[in-house]
């Protein structure tokens, strides 16, 4: 019988995502650190703005940093030792054809969408909540469409990334990824309001 003009082997497509994982979080670890010692060359403040030690801010930040490189680590670990899988909890009614592949595709529009807002916002782009700006309020572009397109990549990376990887590991980083976005978007918007209460609340209507 012909095989369809789709990939459907699925051994094939786990395999080729291992590979493609590792690959993918390396270069998503190497464009944020590029970007964020180019950005912080040309702001004298920098960019980088957690927050007081133990506040939401803070915290949230933490959880992004750590699970950041837990995930760039897992993955990469992954591809020279395969028997990690073992330790992951993998899923494996939903690792495969058709699941796998659309998480591929997710994963990379999600980073895709977050890397095309971060060029969007310029001298704007801080990481976290800078209390002394921003100096003007985004509303062009996407945010046009929603007042959080970049949490929208975010987010939909998250799902992609366990979509390609189904795991008890990837769910945990799913579940709490998703909450550390929504803690740090409330935190985001209170300071928009506070800092442009007209103009935000205008934007919100």
């Amino acid at each position: 019988m012909n095989q369809p003009l789709f990939l459907d082997d699925s051994a094939s497509l786990i395999e080729f995502t291992r590979i493609y994982l590792a690959l993918f979080y390396t270069f998503v670890a190497g464009f944020y650190t590029f970007r964020i010692i180019y950005k912080n060359r040309s702001t004298p403040k920098g960019v980088i703005f957690p927050g007081e030690q133990f506040c939401a801010s803070w915290w949230n930040h933490m959880v992004f940093k750590f699970f950041r490189a837990a995930i760039w680590f897992v993955c990469v670990l992954r591809v020279f030792i395969p028997e990690v899988d073992s330790y992951l909890g993998l899923l494996n009614v939903l690792n495969g054809w058709p699941g796998v592949m659309f998480g591929n595709i997710l994963l990379t529009a999600g980073f895709v969408l977050t890397m095309f807002v971060h060029f969007h916002m310029a001298s704007l782009w801080r990481s976290g909540v800078d209390p002394r700006g921003p100096r003007e309020l985004k509303t062009n572009g996407l945010y046009e469409f929603s007042r959080n397109p970049m949490y929208l990549g975010v987010v939909a990376a998250q799902i992609g990334f366990f979509l390609a990887l189904p795991s008890v590991f990837s769910l945990i980083c799913l579940v709490v990824g998703m909450i550390a976005v929504y803690r740090q978007t409330l935190v985001e918007e209170a300071h928009l309001e506070q800092h442009f209460p007209g103009e935000y609340k205008e934007y919100n209507n």
